[in-house]
């Protein structure tokens, strides 16, 4: 399964949340954000690449 964009590299990456209790910030657990990866046709092949290198492709034809 491709999680990269073809065209930028996009990947995941994980990200922590800050939560503010009584003036301390609390360490909490990390997840991992993905991007939106879609499959799209570009020169004849089916790639999968994300929203927005999508909308700029499509703004330049």
């Amino acid at each position: 399964m491709a999680t990269k964009c073809k065209n930028c590299g996009k990947g995941s990456r994980m990200v922590t949340t800050r939560k503010l209790l009584r003036g301390h910030y609390n360490p909490t657990s990390k997840s991992r954000r993905y991007p939106n990866l879609q499959w799209t046709k570009v020169d004849g092949q089916r790639v999968k690449m994300c929203t927005d290198c999508i909308k700029t492709l499509h703004k330049t034809k």
